[in-house]
């Protein structure tokens, strides 16, 4: 009869492990194996000498392991002023658009605003004004929003620009309504940066959600 299976199973007992065959299979074996019998009270004396030795002593690292942590973890300060610049464009841009609301809302309500114009062509343009006001609060609350939001916002600002400075030289329009578009422009800039900020950061996040830990 092979032995071998018996003493897998004994090492197996000791171990509290499944014995791969029936238990009074092995009981039998063993009352009727001398050698295995003996080599199972061997197995069990080492078992019981490993487990009641006393562990040797080993000095407590903590402090030193503790102590050669850096203060600050790598990237801490500089995720704190990304998160502070962020705010600081989402905050500019909350006021441009409550700013813009302001000067579209005159022309949209009461069809007058400071250029002379059909009382309907003033509320067109308290209606785009207003639009765009909403575009840019909409982006300060929701940033995600931005990159849609660019190309009506850049096309806007960039023909209203060209038009505008068209319309300075050949004297149809006074300069304090010209500057107005301003405030309208830094909106645009505003919310291209934001837009700017989510797609830089945007590959570093993939890669970071690509790493396997091994």
């Amino acid at each position: 009869m092979q032995c071998a299976p018996f003493r897998e199973a004994v090492s197996a007992r000791l171990d509290g492990e499944p014995l791969g065959m029936p238990a009074a299979d092995l009981d039998r074996h063993l009352a009727g194996c001398p050698a295995c019998a003996g080599w199972a009270d061997a197995a069990g004396a080492v078992t019981r000498r490993a487990r009641l030795v006393a562990a040797p002593d080993v000095p407590d690292l903590t402090a030193a392991v503790l102590g050669a942590l850096p203060r600050q973890l790598p990237g801490v300060a500089a995720a704190a002023r990304s998160r502070l610049v962020q705010s600081a464009l989402r905050l500019a841009l909350l006021a441009v658009g409550v700013a813009q609301a302001g000067v579209a809302w005159p022309a949209l309500t009461g069809g007058t605003a400071a250029m002379s114009a059909p009382v309907h062509v003033a509320h067109e343009t308290g209606a785009w004004n207003l639009a765009v006001a909403a575009a840019f609060l909409a982006v300060a609350a929701a940033p995600r929003l931005a990159a849609g939001a660019l190309p009506f916002l850049v096309t806007f600002g960039v023909l209203l620009t060209v038009v505008t400075v068209r319309d300075l030289r050949a004297g149809h329009v006074h300069a304090d309504r010209a500057g107005a578009h301003l405030l309208l422009l830094a909106g645009v800039v505003l919310v291209a940066v934001l837009a700017w900020r989510r797609r830089s950061r945007r590959p570093a996040a993939v890669v970071a959600r690509g790493r396997v830990t091994a």
